[in-house]
């Protein structure tokens, strides 16, 4: 995705050209991007070669999970919704990781059923719950407990993870309660540590301290386990001022920690492989002045990219076509709903906009379309997916008549 004679394109085909076939709001993504993102992980990690389990909540679309899917990669997933599509997509069941703090009775049947790789419980009543449906279906089942391990994940407040006030995991103590308490049952099989602090996480240091938690634990249970699940959380570079993380120094500091520990590691990435691989095509709708300030009404909005107004998330907006033509003076991105909150972008300046111009908001492939909505009754904006020239829908746009 980049410019080309001051125009901008998604691999060889002009983001103009694409509004004029599907029109505007549409979500566009690169084919090449994602391959590119999934050959680069596995690359960092080479000397590690984990299990990867493509988290399906980061973006669930079949389309794009068949792509993964064919690059070896697993799913993790935190829903029976999630685990059918998965399975849909052709992931294999023995690289399916199932997540969640509020599996219901019904979801762990099914995942039990299917003999997925592992059910990662999160409390002592769900193993309760695990190890009673494990004995009605006489099954031993492969399961994990997820470990609290009280990090400050130095990322946004509302997607860290793995603070004791989260709701996700156990304590330490908690763990090693479970482990002496469920070690001779026939029904489960506590094969895996997992643990996951955090989302949109640009240093290693606290992966550090995780990695020094978790050792702690094991000295402590003493228990051998097949896997140890790392989680993901790895953060990308939405603005030029958000660092990077370094996969160089953090793919050392596990491999220092397999030295100790024979076990094979998990990785349920979804950010990290999936969010710089799409965009939004919008279009000024309006352009309001008002005293200091310009609003960009666009013809998108909250109920189809929320990450902005749930988590003040900043993603960078771009002009169709780059114009020298610049207006100093304070600029809101807008959409059309009933909310204040419903806002993209508020910045200082930018190029001189007219009505029915066409914008970028960028990296919008992770907690974008999953998290849309119909408020509003506003319908679904479709999803293209742009492979070298080739335009493919893979899902179509809604209809108002398919609300009403």
């Amino acid at each position: 995705m980049k410019y080309k004679n001051g125009h901008f394109y998604i691999e060889k085909v002009s983001a103009s050209k694409i509004a004029k076939k599907y029109s505007t709001p549409t979500y566009v993504y690169s084919f090449e991007k994602i391959v590119s993102n999934i050959k680069k992980f596995k690359t960092n990690f080479k000397k590690i070669n984990p299990i990867i389990c493509f988290s399906v909540k980061s973006n669930a679309n079949l389309d794009i999970l068949k792509i993964i899917k064919s690059h070896n990669i697993g799913a993790d997933v935190v829903s029976k919704g999630e685990m059918m599509l998965a399975l849909k997509a052709g992931i294999d069941v023995k690289k399916i990781v199932f997540s969640g703090v509020g599996k219901t009775s019904n979801e762990i049947d099914y995942a039990i059923k299917k003999n997925i790789l592992l059910i990662n419980a999160e409390s002592e009543d769900e193993i309760i719950n695990i190890e009673k449906i494990a004995r009605k279906n006489k099954k031993k089942v492969s399961i994990g407990i997820r470990l609290n391990p009280d990090i400050d994940a130095r990322t946004i407040n509302k997607i860290s993870t793995g603070k004791k006030e989260n709701k996700f995991g156990v304590d330490i103590n908690t763990f090693k309660k479970i482990i002496r308490g469920y070690k001779n049952s026939k029904f489960l099989e506590f094969n895996c540590l997992s643990v996951h602090i955090g989302s949109q996480i640009t240093s290693h240091q606290p992966y550090r301290i995780m990695l020094n938690v978790i050792q702690k634990c094991l000295n402590e249970c003493n228990h051998k386990f097949r896997f140890i699940d790392l989680g993901g959380g790895m953060g990308i570079q939405y603005t030029k001022n958000d660092n990077l993380l370094n996969y160089k120094k953090y793919s050392s500091m596990i491999q220092k920690f397999l030295k100790k520990n024979k076990v094979k590691i998990i990785f349920e990435p979804g950010r990290s492989i999936i969010g710089n691989t799409a965009i939004i095509l919008t279009k000024v709708t309006y352009i309001k002045k008002s005293g200091r300030k310009i609003f960009i009404i666009l013809d998108t909005a909250m109920n189809d990219f929320i990450r902005p107004a749930l988590y003040g998330s900043i993603h960078r907006i771009l002009p169709y076509k780059i114009s020298k033509n610049k207006i100093t003076k304070k600029h809101e991105f807008v959409g059309p709903i009933c909310e204040t909150t419903d806002k993209f972008l508020e910045t200082s300046s930018f190029q001189k906009l007219t009505n029915g111009d066409l914008i970028i908001i960028c990296d919008v492939g992770a907690y974008g379309m999953v998290l849309s909505s119909n408020y509003n009754l506003r319908p679904a904006s479709p999803e293209i997916l742009v492979k070298g020239l080739k335009t493919i829908v893979i899902k179509k746009r809604q209809k108002i008549t398919d609300l009403i």
